[in-house]
């Protein structure tokens, strides 16, 4: 692109030069000549009046005495009538200029020039207007070069960006370039790559997501199938077969919802739902782990609630807070349901260590976690919380106390059996 930058502006300089140049010769060649015979002209003519100013005052006309006055330069030839010519200076040979003037006694006046002298002007004016020329030419080569790099390398610059980004390094680089047209080229490739660094950290959430909480279903669903094959009673392997069914389900569901947020986070389907089923779910499918791991899991509090929300990412967020309780806690998880004010708020507590006090604001981050685990579980959490209106908070450090508040639906008035959500 250099290349033909420079030659192009080389070639436009160069028909430039060439138009006026050839223009300006013929121009300067025409004036020269001009010149050169209003020169010869004007000398004969001044010639010729001494002569008759010296006739008339009868003095002598000789070769000398009018060269001398006239201060001739030129071969002049005087005739004057009844009298041998008058011949001043040398014939010039060749090409000449003449130039011929009357006087008023019968005088005729003739000066020559040789035409080498108009040509030895016009080549001094061609050797200038050459100079001239070439000074240009290279003007233009340094002006091409010093432009051609000014625009090539905002484009191999671009051209850069543009592979950083097709190699996976979404990073906008906001450089700009004084060009209106490239920093315009430079706008649209950054607020690509913001665009681009926001898919792929949506793709590597949503990945982290989906395996994070199809772990849970996964293992749990895992655990009824060993209870199936350790088991000859018909009445076990039905109902153990019946509680897989129900969990292939909520997977099913998990998956979906997946699926959904990653598509429009804001895409929700809130219902009001009976809260009791889903913690009882939560506590059958939880037991088997805790029971091998030595430890037991517990339901108190207010019961028959009604709350707003989506029963299979309620069930994710009790899932979670569980799996924490076992993963990280110890002693008995407590499971509380109660209520305050117009929500219904679902507890899960044990008899850990409790969250580190340097962890307790940022306990809801990703990839914060006080061991060695991914951090993502309950910011998963909170998100599905959220998600449905309702919100996840850390009541208490020490023993460890996780919250989970929704929206309830009041009880049945008398006078309308509609339910109303507070």
């Amino acid at each position: 692109m250099r290349r033909r930058l420079i030659h192009s502006t080389l070639a436009v300089v160069l028909v430039v030069i060439a138009v006026f140049g050839v223009s300006l010769v013929i121009v300067e060649t025409r004036t020269i000549s001009s010149s050169a015979q209003e020169s010869v002209d004007s000398e004969a003519l001044r010639l010729a009046s001494i002569v008759d100013s010296r006739l008339v005052g009868g003095e002598p006309v000789n070769p000398d005495i009018i060269a001398q006055q006239g201060d001739v330069t030129r071969y002049a030839l005087i005739s004057i009538a009844g009298r041998d010519p008058i011949e001043i200076g040398k014939r010039p040979g060749g090409s000449i200029i003449r130039g011929t003037a009357e006087g008023a006694r019968n005088i005729t006046v003739t000066v020559e020039e040789s035409r080498s002298v108009v040509t030895r002007e016009v080549g001094r004016s061609l050797l200038i207007i050459g100079a001239v020329a070439l000074v240009a030419v290279v003007a233009a080569v340094l002006l091409a070069v010093r432009q051609a790099n000014r625009l090539a390398a905002p484009l191999t610059d671009l051209a850069e960006t543009a592979e950083r980004l097709g190699s996976g390094d979404p990073r906008p680089r906001h450089r700009r370039y004084g060009v209106p047209e490239l920093d315009r080229v430079a706008d649209v490739l950054d607020a690509s790559a913001e665009r681009i660094a926001r898919m792929l950290t949506a793709e590597r959430r949503l990945a982290a997501d989906a395996s994070h909480q199809l772990r849970t279903p996964l293992t749990a669903l895992s655990m009824r199938l060993e209870e199936i094959t350790v088991t000859d009673d018909p009445a076990t392997v039905k109902e153990e077969a019946s509680i897989a069914l129900n969990q292939v389900e909520r997977l099913t569901d998990v998956v979906q919802r997946l699926l959904t947020n990653s598509r429009d986070p804001r895409i929700g389907s809130a219902v009001a739902f009976d809260l009791d089923e889903v913690v009882k779910q939560q506590l059958e499918e939880w037991r088997p782990a805790y029971r091998s791991a030595g430890r037991a899991i517990v339901h108190s509090g207010r019961r028959g609630m009604q709350a707003v929300g989506t029963p299979g990412a309620v069930a994710q967020v009790l899932a979670a807070l569980i799996e924490n309780s076992l993963m990280h806690g110890g002693g008995t998880v407590a499971v509380r349901t109660r209520v305050t004010g117009n929500q219904a708020v679902v507890e899960v507590t044990d008899e850990g260590p409790g969250v580190p006090a340097d962890l307790g604001a940022r306990i809801f981050e990703r990839t914060i976690s006080g061991r060695n685990s991914t951090g993502i579980g309950l910011a998963v959490a909170r998100d599905l919380a959220e998600a449905d209106g309702g919100r996840l908070e850390l009541l208490q450090q020490h023993p460890p106390v996780f919250a989970l508040f929704l929206s309830r639906v009041a009880h049945k008035r008398k006078d309308d059996d509609r339910p109303t959500v507070r």
